[in-house]
């Protein structure tokens, strides 16, 4: 039983026919008068492209070097199909992975043809052993319009399976664009040959007579196109760049500033964070002696002197000394070694005294007791 198919569709010839060895393919049309058309088939391995040259077989290779693939050239119809070509599976080279079948139109576009006039163009495969169809694929010419190449169908591996697609592929550039495709190169027109070079005059025959023969007509004058103009370059404008000035350098710091800490030190030539004892940090500048005590010594680091009202102690200047409690400050006076402050007689019993007066104040403030108040009665008899 035939699997008939659409474009694009495959079918298993091993599945369909189990044991199938050799098939026939064959391909019809109908055309109009003067329309000569060709099929052929290409042995291809796997990158797609013929094993070789002699692998494309048409109407002047009739068949492959191996002798697996046999175009049975044109002649009458057979069952409906204008050429057939014959292929066994089982001669067919182990790099050969598809059989592709084209059909051209010879000398096509030399004559304004195309496949848009050809009608019921089909493709078939028969087993060779009963001549069973297997499967069939007939081509619409609806769409065609100046193609003049086809492609119909192909045989292919599918594992250890042989398989048939209907391609319906068309080219407008006839069985060259097809061999092109498929890697042939035995359709390239061949160049036309040079012209024969111009021979130099022959000397005249001594014996044709005093004026010799009549000189021949002058060659024509070749028309020797001029040289080209040349070109002249676009100037280019570049417009003058500014001259760059260099900015003046930076001074890191004041020529006559002295010693922040110290003015008698001299000139602050190092640049030092300063921790006040009140405030933010910010950086001063310091001799170098200074400037490496404040980065040796924990904060506050230094206090500088600060103006005092005279009649008042002055508080001590300069960098923190063993037992002061804070820098900036006067030294606590009395016995250190005692600790805390001693006070005079005087001024305790005055703030003995105070204390026994405010309590007293304080008592009567808060005595909510009401007074005491005798009342005396008197009776008349």
């Amino acid at each position: 039983m035939s699997v008939p198919l659409t474009k694009g569709g495959n079918v298993s010839l091993s599945k369909h026919a189990p044991g199938l060895t050799a098939v026939t393919v064959g391909l019809g049309w109908q055309a109009d008068a003067g329309y000569e058309l060709d099929a052929s088939a290409l042995l291809c391995d796997a990158s797609g492209k013929v094993l070789s040259e002699r692998h494309f077989v048409f109407f002047n290779n009739l068949s492959s070097p191996d002798g697996s693939v046999r175009h049975s050239g044109g002649g009458s119809p057979v069952g409906g199909d204008d050429q057939r070509i014959d292929v066994d599976l089982t001669r067919v080279p182990a790099e050969i992975t598809k059989v592709v079948f084209p059909v051209s139109l010879y000398e096509g576009a030399d004559r304004g043809q195309s496949f848009g006039r050809v009608q019921r163009a089909h493709i078939r495969v028969l087993d060779q052993e009963g001549g069973a169809e297997l499967a069939r694929y007939d081509l619409v010419a609806d769409g065609l319009a100046g193609e003049t190449a086809l492609v119909f169908g192909e045989l292919y591996r599918h594992g250890a399976e042989w398989k048939f697609r209907a391609v319906g592929q068309g080219y407008a550039s006839g069985l060259a664009g097809i061999a092109a495709d498929y890697g042939v190169d035995v359709l390239r027109e061949t160049t036309a040959p040079d012209p024969a070079p111009n021979q130099a005059p022959s000397a005249p025959d001594p014996g044709a007579g005093a004026y010799g023969p009549p000189p021949s007509a002058p060659p024509a004058p070749t028309h020797t196109p001029p040289p080209p103009l040349p070109v002249t370059p676009t100037p280019t404008l570049v417009s003058p760049q500014p001259p760059i000035v260099a900015a003046p350098p930076q001074p890191t710091r004041s020529p006559d500033m002295t010693c922040f800490f110290d003015p008698g030190h001299g000139p602050g030539t190092t640049s030092v964070s300063w921790y006040p004892q009140w405030g933010v940090p910010r950086p001063v500048q310091a001799c170098a002696e200074c400037a490496q005590r404040v980065q040796t010594t924990a904060p506050p680091f230094y206090t500088p002197p600060q103006p005092m009202s005279p009649g008042y102690p002055q508080a001590q200047q300069g960098y923190p000394q063993q037992g002061y409690p804070q820098q900036g400050y006067p030294a606590p006076q009395g016995d250190q070694q005692q600790g805390g402050r001693r006070f005079g007689t005087g001024a305790l019993i005055g703030a003995g005294a105070a204390g026994l007066v405010g309590g007293a104040l304080l008592n009567e403030a808060f005595d909510d007791d009401e007074p005491d108040v005798v009342i005396n009665n008197y009776y008349e008899e």
